[in-house]
């Protein structure tokens, strides 16, 4: 697959920075589970749903000690789940071991978000306490890994108490009702600051949203029978989760499989005619059998209803990059800055097109920029150690 054909690919994920709305359908809704069935992968195992709820008996042992002589409450449970929350920050980016189980993100607290989120349901389901997922819905949100583009999602979690407590008085029987109290669990900085609307979601979406997630990986690092062997359990734990549908028709894309893409890529807009992701790959795909008029239809659309979208700005200069076009990458650096001028993703840009050019002044001075306006340690890191390297080579 040529890089310009790889980097227009987009997978959806469930990361912890960003979402991509997405509509669910009543049950009634049909699915094709024909397109699940291929010669061309092996299926493998993967975890059961128990497997990825499942805490690990000492964590079980640290709860109870933790909780030893009273009776849980939520104003107990927040010192606990503080302690996920000031921890979680430091890896809050999507990477390749980020999706881990309950017991797994316990003890590898650098998870992405899903995965704390499922520890957090774990804990709060082992302690007694009610919990309800829910999808955050903020602007669509690109990120990059081995040179694919990454539409991440963002979930987080309600913990509450019983509806109400009684308290019966002998004399009266009178039952005393107390409105519940209700925590939420957020692993992402800019959407615990930020008052984004909400929506719940079952249990099974979350577990499509983790078998989807691994599958994603695994088709990154061309592990292409465990990958389809994870997006089949993504569509058994919840048929109606259009992202694993596109992703399905992406690994198809892949295999050069054109025609199963393509349906499954129906497949995924049927259950969610608004999926932006497989819309672009559907144009993708129309212009690799040759249909330029539908593809050129399709990116016009989707270019209209982006064009405003900072961060589509910088996926589209990081894809003029790969092609050497620097003029055409300042423009949509410089225009994700003019729409949102805090994302330090777009002065990272500019400093990678001044470094290609061999401004290092300026890519300097654009890095500098970069970590100031960066909140998460690994994007601090990684500036400061370009920043010295970029500094040592001007010395010399």
């Amino acid at each position: 697959m040529s890089t310009l054909n790889k980097i227009k690919l987009v997978i959806t994920v469930v990361s912890c920075v960003a979402l991509s709305a997405c509509n669910t359908l009543p049950r009634s809704s049909s699915v094709n589970k024909a397109l699940l069935n291929s010669d061309t992968f092996t299926l493998q195992p993967v975890p059961t749903p128990q497997d990825i709820f499942q805490l690990d008996d000492r964590i079980k042992t640290q709860l109870d000690n933790y909780f030893r002589g009273t009776t849980p409450s939520l104003s107990h449970t927040k010192k606990l789940l503080r302690f996920l929350v000031d921890n979680g920050d430091a890896s809050l980016s999507y990477q390749s071991g980020a999706n881990l189980t309950a017991s797994q993100a316990y003890f590898d607290l650098n998870a992405n978000c899903l995965s704390l989120s499922i520890l957090s349901f774990s804990l709060a389901e082992h302690l007694g306490f009610k919990s309800q997922f829910q999808q955050v819905h903020i602007p669509e949100y690109w990120d990059q890994t081995q040179g694919y583009n990454l539409l991440t999602g963002h979930v987080n979690l309600v913990i509450s108490e019983s509806n109400y407590t009684t308290n019966k008085n002998k004399s009266n029987g009178i039952a005393l009702y107390t409105r519940p109290q209700s925590l939420t669990i957020d692993f992402d900085p800019n959407s615990r600051q930020q008052k984004f609307t909400t929506s719940d979601i079952t249990k099974q979406r979350i577990l499509a949203m983790f078998y989807s997630n691994r599958g994603a990986m695994h088709m990154i690092n061309a592990e292409y029978d465990l990958a389809f062997s994870y997006f089949k359990a993504a569509i058994s734990a919840d048929e109606l989760y259009s992202g694993a549908w596109g992703n399905l028709g992406v690994l198809y894309r892949v295999a050069n499989q054109y025609q199963r893409a393509e349906d499954t890529y129906q497949q995924a807009l049927a259950l969610n005619a608004d999926n932006k992701t497989v819309l672009g790959n559907m144009a993708l795909l129309y212009r690799m059998t040759n249909r330029d008029s539908l593809a050129i239809a399709l990116e016009n659309t989707l270019n209209q209803q982006r064009k405003n979208n900072p961060y589509y700005q910088i996926v589209l200069g990081n894809e003029a990059l790969e092609n050497n076009d620097f003029t055409l990458a300042v423009r949509h650096f410089n225009k994700a800055r003019k729409l949102d001028s805090k994302l330090h993703k777009s002065y990272f840009g500019l400093a990678k097109v001044h470094y290609y050019r061999g401004n290092l002044e300026q890519a300097e001075k654009y890095l500098l920029q970069a970590y100031k306006l960066s909140e998460y340690k690994h994007d601090r890191k990684r500036y400061q150690s370009k920043l010295q390297w970029i500094q040592a080579v001007a010395k010399n």
